[in-house]
């Protein structure tokens, strides 16, 4: 019997295909790591979202594996140079939520440039300061994505309407605007020099590994706005607060973070997440910009058509 183990709250649809394909699935959304290493030995496939890591160890482990697949596009958890020697396939799914996490950048953007979670609280106790409350407009202002992938694709589209100028840099796919004459392709500098508002749509790996640090913001535009919905290492947590105290950086939408974990918050961490969270010119959320209900569906659609394309 060919099983597979998904490890993630994965949507019906993906299971109901598998075993439709003669697949045994076991659902398990709450196994930990450890309990994959104990037993990814009796599965050939395993369904994974950002929790489970598959090193050297994990892939010696699961000796019968014909496949990984992946619920998103970040592959950073994955040792795909060993995968490929062990004649593992990797399989993702990256445009499955390309859209929600360039709609939920617009989102947090415009809610922080026309105040409107401070302004939706104050108005639910009574308090009407209109004067107080004044935002600011996104268009003619000059917007860098950093990242021109999936996502950063996905938002240059969402901008086409809002009167604005688009910059892109992407150091391994430089070559874009044919498909998108609306978008300038940049280097990284003029980005730094020209956008009012830079957004991250990068996948993690050690070169940019806190890209988003203290020289970066010093050479950025005075007051320039964040927005990170990509992976939460890029950006330098403690730079970012010391470049917002000197207005630097003029406001931040952050939907990852450094240390996603808040139970395991050191004392210094307690101390940075606490004064970041406390920022009027700071806008957060849970890591959910691709967590929509479209996307849950999309991503486990996509993905059983490449498992069932891959393995058959």
């Amino acid at each position: 019997m060919q099983r597979v183990l998904i490890t993630d709250n994965a949507h019906p649809l993906l299971r109901e295909g598998l075993e439709k394909a003669g697949y045994h699935c076991e659902d398990q959304p709450n196994i930990s790591l450890e309990e994959v290493r104990g037993k990814v030995g009796d599965y050939v496939g395993l369904v994974i979202n950002s929790k489970i890591l598959i090193d050297r160890q994990m892939l010696d482990a699961g000796h019968q594996l014909r496949f990984i697949a992946r619920l998103g596009s970040g592959l950073e958890i994955v040792d795909r140079d060993y995968a490929k020697e062990k004649g593992v396939e990797i399989i993702s799914s990256p445009e499955g939520n390309r859209n929600a996490v360039a709609e939920h950048a617009v989102g947090m953007l415009l809610a922080l440039a026309n105040n409107l979670i401070p302004g939706d609280r104050e108005v639910k106790q009574k308090i009407w300061r209109r004067e107080a409350m004044r935002g600011w407009e996104i268009w003619g202002k000059t917007i860098g994505i950093i990242g021109f992938g999936n996502t950063g694709k996905s938002l240059a589209s969402k901008l086409s309407g809002f009167g604005v100028r688009i910059l892109a840099y992407d150091k391994y796919h430089p070559y874009f605007e044919d498909q998108f004459p609306n978008v300038n392709a940049s280097s990284l500098k003029e980005i730094q020099k020209e956008a009012d508002i830079i957004s991250f749509h990068l996948p993690l790996h050690k070169e940019v590994y806190h890209l988003a640090n203290e020289a970066f913001f010093n050479n950025c535009k005075d007051g320039v706005v964040l927005i990170n919905t990509s992976r939460g290492q890029v950006v330098n947590t403690l730079d970012l607060l010391e470049a917002l105290r000197k207005g630097k950086v003029g406001g931040a939408c952050l939907d990852v973070f450094e240390n996603e974990k808040t139970a395991s918050f050191s004392g210094f961490e307690d101390q940075l997440y606490g004064e970041l969270y406390k920022r009027s010119d700071v806008l957060l959320s849970p890591h959910v910009a691709g967590w929509t209900v479209e996307s849950k569906e999309k991503l486990a659609s996509i993905l059983l058509d490449r498992i069932l394309l891959t393995t058959e």
